[in-house]
């Protein structure tokens, strides 16, 4: 078993599944008692939301490459990022890390193709819908991806910070972000709604939409496991 370094909060609410989720996963896969090892660095989420918000994506990059350090100085011999957003500088993150990352854009599309979606809509923080992230991977995988107008987006990103984030669900938030994902399945025609940002599970779940949820935050899970165990 390779011991798991976690950079966390960002945020906390994600943070909290990735452990505990990595935790059943293990004891459900190798059926028994014992718990994984893992290290996990927790960011400040404040600070990293600014620097995001302020598109100062060196700043950021450096931090998420120094949590990364701080995770093999513990012991960590490969390491996840516990968030959407900080995928966006994936690439650059991993040409800094001294441990093998594991990738929750390309884990996603590799799921997605498994399940044979041809078309999917993709929900995350402003960051990730507006930066192109999963649009472009998908494409590569041969499959279309669409995000939400700019001012759907707003609403979104609204919902997730600061309510989500701090593990709050309002009905009437749940509402909004079900018509909007509801309007762009039915225009695109899609086969899935990609919950974009490890938040989201919080408050969209199987059977709220007539298309099946591709969870980031489990599809990223289970690689992890995978890697864990291999």
């Amino acid at each position: 078993m390779k011991k798991l370094g976690l950079v966390g909060g960002i945020g906390p609410e994600s943070t909290h599944l990735y452990y505990k989720g990595t935790i059943e996963g293990y004891r459900t896969r190798t059926g028994s008692d014992n718990y994984p090892h893992m290290i996990i660095d927790s960011l400040n989420l404040t600070e990293m939301y600014d620097l995001a918000a302020g598109k100062d994506w060196d700043l950021f990059t450096q931090r998420l490459a120094d949590s990364v350090k701080n995770l093999a100085a513990g012991g960590a011999e490969f390491a996840a990022m516990a968030a959407n957003t900080a995928h966006i500088v994936f690439d650059g993150v991993k040409s800094r890390s001294p441990l093998p990352l594991v990738s929750i854009v390309d884990e996603t599309c590799k799921y997605a193709q498994s399940k044979k979606c041809r078309s999917a809509v993709i929900f995350g923080t402003a960051f990730t819908m507006s930066s192109g992230l999963y649009s472009d991977a998908f494409a590569k995988y041969g499959i279309d991806a669409f995000v939400p107008s700019e001012e759907d987006q707003k609403k979104i990103h609204g919902i997730i910070f600061p309510h989500l984030q701090e593990g709050i669900v309002l009905p009437e938030e749940k509402k909004t972000i079900l018509e909007i994902a509801g309007k762009m399945i039915s225009e695109k025609k899609a086969d899935a709604l990609i919950l974009g940002c490890t938040e989201l599970p919080l408050i969209i779940q199987e059977g709220d939409l007539d298309v099946p949820l591709l969870d980031t935050t489990l599809i990223h899970i289970d690689a992890i496991l995978d890697f864990m165990l291999a």
